[in-house]
Parts: structure tokens; C-alpha cells; sequence
């Protein structure tokens, strides 16, 4: 007796865009070219002021093309939440407009998560690089995302010379929204009040926040080495400085948030420590060097019934061990 043949995985490209004009074409070019038949492209325009909403109305697309604009600056969390909903995709793949997948980078993701039924695939992510630059050697930019006892997250080879390190795919505890691949299904799972992405994450670390999510609710994240693509990145560490007063404001808000929902008892014990001394250098940051941030304590205490609120949810909802996500803090991957 023949089989039946299993339908192929219908994708939707979720794109959140604000101020890219320049990254319109090239971004276009890159998802044309793309190796997926059934593909589909969302974009939200969250409130440009250049000229990227009139690009993207005029662009000849060949892909089902829907675009919708916010009207207003409203963040990358909310701007994917309004793409999410104009698909009904069996797979998203979340992307930055200044990141460009190579042709067989979905193919390979798919692939890598067919590749392992016994696991809840929940999200796969590939091998970021960052754009050559004439005279240097080629960079990482992300291979996954890996937790510190001070509750930092970082991109797993970020800036390392892209030489023969990260070769092998496995299990890691998140992704940057860069350039990630989400099962719909997952997403539902994990979603709260009718939101997949928290949208008080304006800027900055929503990404963490969702793999949290997806670990308490026993979805699996993996690696895929071979899927390769390029993303500039604009926020980094380093440029703190140099960026918008109110992209640091988020990133100091959304700190706090991620360990007021996320973090259990045992946790706290063990990472008081490095947690106070890095809370401790960053008021300090705040108090010498970038005043304007003072506000998110203030925003915090105003908010704390609805961040205790939430955090009740979160944990009323978890089905994963406790142990099974504080593993990741000292664990930067697991073999497949």
C-alpha cells in the first residue's frame, strides 16, 4: 500500500520594519530567492518616518504579499503580534530587514526539525554572520542564545572570527529574533492573554523572554549550523552609548521584567550574587552616565501589580521541571 505523502509545511516570513528604507530591495532580493514553495510574506511597518512604507507599497513582490502599517512607532513585540495574525502559517520565520538568509537557510531549518520527531520542536535557528568588512576576517554574529548567572543573555559566538567553532547542530536555549524559525503551534501554546510576544518588550530582549516561555512550556529550540545568513545587527552592548535614549530605557526596563516573570526560588538563591552586583553596576550606569534611564524604576514600582499579575500566569501555566530551564545558566548547549 503507497503512503500518503505528508503535506508540505506552509511559512510565513513575519517582518517588523521602522526606518529601513535602505534595507527594502536587498531584503526582498534575499526572500525571492528563497528555496520554499509554500511562502508567504507579513509586514508590519511600525511607524517609519523615511520612505519604507512607500517602498514596500510599490515593491514588485512575487511572494502573497500582505502589508500593514501601524501608523505609529509601536515596537517590534506588538509589530510581530499584528504579522502573526494576518497568517495562519504552519511556520514563521521571524526576520529582521537587515538580515538576508541565504536560499537554503529555511530548507535546512525544516529540515532539521523534521529531522527529530521524539523532540517537541518548538523553534530552530541558524548560523548568524555578520556582513564582511574590507581587511578583516569574517564574523559570528549569533548561533544561538546562552544565559549567564547575572541573568544575561548572549548570542553564542557573537563578534568570534567565523572559523571552525559551532559546527555542530544541538539543543540551545534560545534564538535572536534576527533570523528564527517558530512552529505556529508552539507559539499558540505559549502565548498569554492572546498575545505570542510580550509587547511590553518594545526594545530589546523579547526574544528571551519568548524562549523562556518556550522552555517552561517543554518546546524545544535547536541549532542548525548549515542554515546560514547574514544580519548587520545595529544594537550591540558596545554601542550603548551611541543609541536612542529610549532603546536604552527598554533594554534597562526589560531586564527587570525577564527576571520578575521568569525567575523561581531556587534561581534566585543561586544567582543572587552576580544578579546584585550586575543590578548594582547598572544603577550606577544609570546615576553617572545615562540619567534618562532613571525613569524605569519609577515605571516599574507603578507596574507591579500587573508584572506580579503576570508572573502569576506565567507560573500557573508552567509544565517543564523547574530544573530543566535553570540548567541553561550554565549550559551553553546540549548534543542532539
Amino acid at each position: 500500500m503507497e503512503s500518503t505523502p505528508v503535506p508540505l509545511a506552509s511559512v510565513a516570513v513575519c517582518v517588523v520594519t521602522h526606518d529601513c528604507e535602505a534595507d527594502v530591495e536587498p531584503l526582498l532580493r534575499s526572500l525571492a530567492a528563497l528555496e520554499h514553495p509554500r511562502l508567504e510574506l507579513i509586514v508590519v511597518d511600525s511607524g517609519s518616518t523615511d520612505g519604507t512604507a512607500s517602498r514596500l507599497r510599490s515593491a514588485a513582490i512575487a511572494l502573497p504579499f500582505v502589508f500593514e502599517e501601524a501608523g505609529e512607532n509601536i515596537g517590534f513585540a506588538a509589530g510581530m503580534n499584528r504579522a502573526l495574525g494576518l497568517t495562519a502559517a504552519d511556520w514563521i520565520l521571524a526576520l529582521n530587514a537587515d538580515a538576508r538568509p541565504e536560499p537554503n537557510f529555511l530548507s535546512l531549518l525544516l529540515a532539521r526539525a523534521a529531522r527529530h520527531p521524539d523532540l517537541a520542536v518548538g523553534a530552530v535557528t541558524g548560523r548568524l554572520r555578520r556582513p564582511a568588512r574590507p581587511g578583516e576576517p569574517p564574523r559570528l554574529d549569533a548561533c544561538g542564545m546562552y544565559l549567564t548567572m547575572s541573568w544575561r543573555h548572549h548570542d553564542r559566538g557573537s563578534e568570534a572570527i567565523d572559523g571552525g567553532a559551532f559546527r555542530e547542530p544541538g539543543r540551545v536555549f534560545g534564538s535572536t529574533g534576527a533570523a528564527l524559525l517558530l512552529r505556529r503551534a508552539a507559539l499558540d501554546d505559549v502565548a498569554v492573554g492572546g498575545h505570542i510576544f510580550a509587547e511590553e518588550f518594545h526594545s530589546y530582549r523579547e526574544d528571551a523572554e519568548l524562549a523562556f516561555r518556550l522552555r517552561e512550556r517543554g518546546w524545544e529550540i535547536l541549532y542548525e549550523p548549515a542554515a546560514g545568513a547574514e544580519h548587520r545587527r545595529v544594537n550591540t552592548p558596545r554601542r550603548r552609548r551611541a543609541m536612542p535614549p529610549h532603546v536604552n530605557y527598554h533594554s534597562l526596563k526589560n531586564r527587570y521584567l525577564l527576571r520578575a516573570y521568569h525567575q523561581g526560588p531556587a534561581n534566585f538563591v543561586l544567582t543572587f550574587l552576580p544578579t546584585l552586583l550586575r543590578d548594582l553596576a547598572a544603577l550606577a550606569w544609570v546615576l553617572l552616565r545615562e540619567r534618562g534611564s532613571l525613569a524605569v524604576y519609577g515605571w516599574l514600582w507603578r507596574h507591579r501589580r500587573e508584572i506580579l499579575a503576570r508572573r502569576r500566569a506565567l507560573r500557573a501555566r508552567r509544565s517543564a521541571p523547574q530544573r530543566d530551564v535553570d540548567r541553561w545558566f550554565w549550559t551553553r548547549s546540549l548534543p542532539l
